[in-house]
């Protein structure tokens, strides 16, 4: 049976800057299941979490607990 997938952004999505590093973060969900983070940098490159998230902001808690702990560098891969 095909069923439609349909993928709902959070508002909470955002950019984040420290200085000349960007990163762009997105929260999304498929038909009402946790919430995804996913982070893409200035490069194109992405960082998916492994763990799913309750709410929307519980998974911009945690990407901005990140960035505060370890910094933005952590999230930022090579240029392509």
């Amino acid at each position: 049976m095909d069923e439609e997938f349909e993928l709902e952004m959070s508002p909470l999505c955002q950019e984040l800057s420290d200085g000349d590093k960007k990163v762009q973060i997105d929260i999304y969900r498929g038909n009402g299941s946790d919430w995804y983070l996913e982070v893409v940098d200035q490069y194109g490159n992405s960082t998916v979490w492994d763990d799913q998230f309750p709410t929307d902001e519980a998974a911009l808690i945690e990407v901005k607990s990140t960035i505060q702990e370890e910094g933005i560098d952590t999230l930022i891969g090579e240029p392509s």
